[in-house]
């Protein structure tokens, strides 16, 4: 009979790694080991050409706005995830296929069985992925020899299961050509029951483990429904709150709940970074060795003189009318402050920025210096910023896309000439500044109403140009005219503001099309562009069949 092919190799190997995948993450949920898909992808993802990565980003936002999957930044996020799940998988294959096509090779049809192959196996496997997992991992809170040991004891089970299986699977090959038909023929029936076995107890490891991991993950989401409708009232005291404006119903939250606000970075979960003991330090090698000028507690960065404003942030892949672009409240303290207390060295003309998470980018000390608005933030609404969204500092550049503004802040160092960002040296726009976008919420078609003999039907959404301002925002409809809109002013200059237009009822299918102008007269780009390497540009319209 034949010895084990590798198609049953590359099967075996995705059997087994199934369960020992569910195991990890277990250990991840319950004791905050690393979960080696997750490091995997996060590890991939800078090394893999800019290219693959862009086209891959934009295809994953194309696929999930066009089918309309739910949260951009939500789903996405998932993807990530399930794509270092299955990268994990597709490798296990490979490996398992590797392995059977060698083990055929080497092994003699009557050696004894051995364990040992199956330990150098684990040790191939798990050593790499210890490597990648202390070169990406920021945020496992058990101990790093925990961490090692869990990893390559894993990945030694792996090695010694699939060679398990080999050696059963090979022994039951060495029924010679010699033996009877029937002996031959219940051997067969016996490798295929064997592997429907092993098959049958990786399932059920695999579904019970699974069940678990995510009954314990449960309670960590930050998915909220909160983010729909809105019409709620504004906080007393705000610029705004009292002009009597009336959103359309449907129209999105003037201030975004915290939970809501939209989530993108480059990493597959959010950094982890302890409060206790954290430092900043402010850093430089114009003298050719590195120096450290300044180290700032965040206890320090508190008491500086605090700022406190409603600031819109929008991420540069954010498609045309897209979701990916929140408001709400910053707390946190001028830069200017900052680099008064910390003292610029002499030669430095940059800031570059380092995130926990990896993630770099530089700002001109020039631009800090003329503009006061530039902040090293530490509150969102009041409270400090969550791990999901940057603690414990992060860093706000008015009128730049999310991009630009680094989180997890671990590091500053002033250096002597611009340097490209991460994103910039992945073939995205050195200059990031936002593009004025307006978006249509909602034609409100359950709240016809009567005015003054005529049918009304709000129509409501918001408009942003970064901080330049919005003037005015008009509507056409059909094709029509355009016709400005009535335009609420904005709670801060870095906000997005509500508008609304109470259409007059024509029974039908409609298009519904909204531009803007900015403050300076620049009128709102209306040829489609794509989000790289920009951000993207165009009109927004929907089209509404609407009847009594």
């Amino acid at each position: 009979m034949r010895k084990p092919s590798i198609l049953t190799g590359g099967l075996i190997g995705l059997l087994i790694a199934a369960p020992v995948i569910v195991v990890f993450a277990l250990g991840n949920a319950l004791l905050g080991l690393p979960f080696f898909p997750f490091d995997l992808f996060d590890w991939l993802v800078p090394v893999l050409p800019s290219a693959a990565i862009n086209t891959g980003k934009e295809i994953m936002i194309a696929v999930i706005t066009g089918l309309g999957l739910g949260r951009l930044d939500t789903v996405a996020k998932l993807a990530e995830q399930a794509i270092g799940v299955g990268i994990a998988l597709l490798l296990s294959v490979i490996i398992g296929a590797l392995y059977f096509f060698i083990m055929n090779r080497v092994r003699r049809a009557a050696s004894a069985p051995s364990n040992l192959p199956g330990i150098v196996l684990g040790i191939v496997i798990g050593v790499p992925l210890l490597l990648i997992s202390l070169a990406v991992n920021f945020d496992a809170s058990a101990a790093p020899m925990s961490a090692a040991i869990w990893i390559v004891g894993l990945s030694l089970v792996w090695g010694m299961l699939i060679n398990v299986v080999y050696m059963r699977l090979a022994q039951s090959a060495s029924v010679t050509a010699d033996a009877n038909a029937a002996l031959a023929s219940a051997e067969a029936i016996d490798r295929r029951q064997f592997i429907v076995r092993v098959g049958g107890a990786a399932a059920a490891i695999t579904v019970v483990g699974a069940g678990v991991s995510a009954l314990l993950n449960s309670g960590d989401s930050d998915s909220s429904a909160s983010s729909g409708t809105s019409v709620a009232a504004l906080p007393d005291g705000l610029a705004n709150s009292a002009d009597g404006f009336e959103p359309a119903p449907g129209t999105r939250r003037e201030i975004t709940p915290v939970e809501d606000h939209y989530r993108i970075d480059i990493r597959t979960t959010p950094v982890v970074i302890e409060p206790e003991g954290y430092m900043l330090p402010f850093t430089t090698r114009l003298s050719g060795s590195e120096e450290t000028l300044k180290t700032l507690t965040l206890d320090e960065i508190r008491a500086f003189p605090a700022t406190d404003v409603y600031i819109t942030m929008s991420c540069i892949s954010n498609p045309v009318g897209g979701e990916l672009i929140s408001t709400t409240r910053w707390t946190g303290v001028s830069m200017q402050t900052i680099l008064a207390e910390v003292g610029i060295p002499d030669g430095a003309t940059h800031l570059k920025i380092t995130g926990g998470d990896g993630f770099d980018e530089t700002v001109a000390l020039d631009l800090i210096a003329s503009d006061e608005r530039i902040m090293l933030a530490y509150d969102w609404d009041g409270q400090p910023l969550t791990n999901k969204y940057g603690f414990p500092l992060r860093i706000h550049v008015p009128n730049l896309f999310g991009m630009k503004q680094p989180k997890w802040i671990m590091g500053m160092e002033f250096i002597g000439a611009d340097e490209d960002g991460y994103w910039v040296r992945r073939g995205w726009d050195k200059d990031a500044i936002t593009r004025a976008t307006s978006v249509i919420d909602t034609v409100y078609i359950d709240n016809i109403t009567e005015n003054a003999g005529t049918t009304i039907v709000p129509i409501g959404g918001i408009t942003w140009a970064g901080a330049r301002g919005v003037a005015r925002v008009e509507i056409s409809v059909d094709d029509g005219d355009w016709t400005e809109v009535t335009l609420r002013a904005p709670i801060s200059d870095r906000t997005w503001q509500l508008w609304r237009y109470d259409w007059e009822f024509s029974e039908g299918s409609h298009t519904f099309v909204v531009r803007c102008v900015e403050s300076d007269g620049t009128p709102q780009i209306e040829a489609r562009a794509g989000t790289l390497p920009s951000g993207a540009t165009g009109l927004f319209s929907v089209r509404e069949s609407i009847s009594l």
